[in-house]
């Protein structure tokens, strides 16, 4: 997993629970921004249709659909939105 607010990887060899925190930055783990369906795009900024909302992504949350992501979700390492125009341009692309 990789940490929404230092961006270091995080090895996990057991489940995240809600009071868990990041090694190297103490953000919270269990939070939507650290979340393999968070998505900025969607209306409730969740690509789990049944999650309730949440008003701070940033804080620990109670969420039964929570997964690690594999990659940092704002602005993260394969986010094609980190650089619109990269994303753009590879519509193009063959």
């Amino acid at each position: 997993m990789i940490c929404h607010h230092c961006k270091n990887e995080i090895k996990l060899e057991v489940p995240v629970s809600r009071a868990d925190e990041c090694p190297h930055c103490a953000a919270d783990m269990h939070c939507c921004l650290n979340c393999l369906h968070y998505d900025p795009s969607m209306s409730n900024r969740c690509r789990e249709p049944q999650a309730e909302w949440v008003s701070d992504r940033e804080k620990a949350n109670f969420c039964d659909f929570f997964t690690p992501n594999k990659s940092a979700a704002a602005g993260g390492l394969n986010n094609p939105a980190a650089n619109p125009r990269d994303a753009f341009d590879s519509l193009f692309k063959k």
